[in-house]
């Protein structure tokens, strides 16, 4: 009987154990998914400005030959 007792706190115990990692591996997911929102809504512009200046380079070049 007693055996049984520690198998089954084991067990509690275990999935008590397992449901905390699941909830910090969601949670840094989430936190990871808004952070690369934030990267992307800041640098887009840049991004946006090289690629109009690389294209001006590229006509500027094309009509300079």
């Amino acid at each position: 009987m007693l055996l049984l007792v520690v198998w089954i706190a084991v067990g509690v115990l275990a999935v008590l154990v397992l449901g905390g990692v699941v909830y910090g591996v969601l949670g840094a997911a989430a936190r990871l998914r808004r952070e690369v929102e934030a990267v992307d809504r800041d640098l887009r512009p840049v991004l946006e400005e090289a690629q109009r200046t690389a294209q001006r380079a590229a006509e500027r070049q094309a009509a300079g030959s």
